[in-house]
């Protein structure tokens, strides 16, 4: 029987998981496989949020407050911004979602976007059947906001801005984005994705964009608790959002997708400092390992303020990322991201840098 199902849908790609570790060993006949292409962090997550999983686990046959109330209070004393202005989701995949449900109504809709960045933001207009402007970044991997600017038209309703970029990992600076800011015509909203933020807040020059909320801007601001805090398997993401906003998700959302695990595992990681200064520590020691390795073998890697770093490998990505794969360590090939010539490497554990760096010059020699 046929079934008719929207034809945009049809035209969407569906996720391609990587096989499972145990799986992976017993095909590849391996004793130990190393997972660098996910930008997990590899200290694990907090000490404090897995004792607090641990005591919330007996309440899980209760619902969990579709509110999110105690990690809204968390989150709001954390960056001294009012709990209205909060949504919590799922992950920030969730929450990215939600934004195109709430705003992307057919084909008379335009988003924005680079390319490359992430993959979700042609899915979600995809979803909602509108058109997709992609906007080339410039010479040094980083987003060309002028040209960005430029392709917004009277039916431009999203924009998005990965900040730090993912796949590239690059960061733009306050000045361009003021300007990039007071250019924006009304009527569009701009979504900074902020899912690398830690990695990239002390950097000089790196934009507070919460200030745009605060000044009353069009602005809705993502992070997530899966990456530098480490929550990747349990799905917790947050967004800063204009009040209006925040009611129109509000009404489209799931009122418990946020499960009661995660939300105690929220407030303890967002309480660990130490934890998230050992995290940043030991990736800006595997960026640098990483970065000084290809300089000295001669192979180009984009300057990186993210937890992962981009390779430029001088041949198809793909044969380099499964020639790593027979050797036991998985990276992410940059065909199906638009750097065909590029793998992104996800920074581990200095055992785990060295692990990838021995079977990176073993299978580009």
């Amino acid at each position: 029987m046929p079934y008719r199902v929207r034809p945009n849908v049809m035209k969407m790609r569906a996720y391609s998981p990587g096989k499972p570790i145990d799986e992976l060993k017993r095909e590849l006949g391996l004793a130990e496989v190393v997972k660098l292409a996910s930008n997990e962090n590899p200290l694990g997550p907090s000490p404090k949020a897995v004792a607090a999983v641990k005591d919330a686990a007996s309440g899980m046959n209760l619902y969990p407050d579709a509110s999110g109330y105690a990690v809204k209070q968390k989150i709001s004393e954390r960056f001294e911004i009012d709990p209205k202005h909060i949504v919590l989701g799922n992950g920030s995949d969730e929450v990215l979602n939600l934004i195109g449900q709430v705003f992307l109504g057919g084909h008379e809709d335009v988003v924005v976007a680079g390319s490359p960045s992430f993959v979700r933001y042609r899915a979600l207009a995809q979803l909602a059947d509108c058109a997709f402007t992609s906007v080339p970044v410039n010479g040094h991997w980083r987003h060309d906001l002028v040209a960005m600017a430029t392709a917004i038209t009277p039916a431009t309703k999203l924009v998005f801005i990965d900040n730090p970029g993912n796949p590239t990992g690059t960061i733009l600076n306050v000045d361009e984005v003021d300007e990039f800011m007071s250019a924006i015509p009304e009527g569009v909203v701009i979504v900074f994705d902020e899912a690398y933020y830690e990695f990239a807040r002390h950097e000089p020059g790196y934009p507070d964009s919460l200030r745009y909320l605060r000044d009353g801007k069009p602005v809705i601001v993502v992070r997530t608790l899966s990456k530098s805090y480490g929550l990747a398997g349990i799905r917790i993401g947050y967004t800063f959002a204009p009040v209006e906003v925040v009611d129109a998700i509000d009404r489209v959302r799931e009122p418990f997708a946020v499960n009661s695990l995660a939300q105690v595992a929220a407030i303890a990681a967002l309480d660990d400092d130490e934890h998230l200064a050992n995290t940043l520590a030991v990736n800006r020691e595997g960026r640098d390992r990483v970065s000084e390795r290809m300089s000295e073998l001669g192979f180009d890697t984009i300057e990186s303020f993210a937890n992962f770093i981009c390779i430029d490998v001088k041949r198809p990505a793909q044969e380099v990322a499964e020639a790593l794969l027979r050797q036991g360590v998985i990276v992410r090939s940059g065909h199906a991201l638009g750097m065909p010539r590029h793998i992104r490497v996800s920074i581990g554990t200095p055992d785990e840098m060295i692990r990838f760096l021995e079977a990176f010059e073993s299978v580009t020699n």
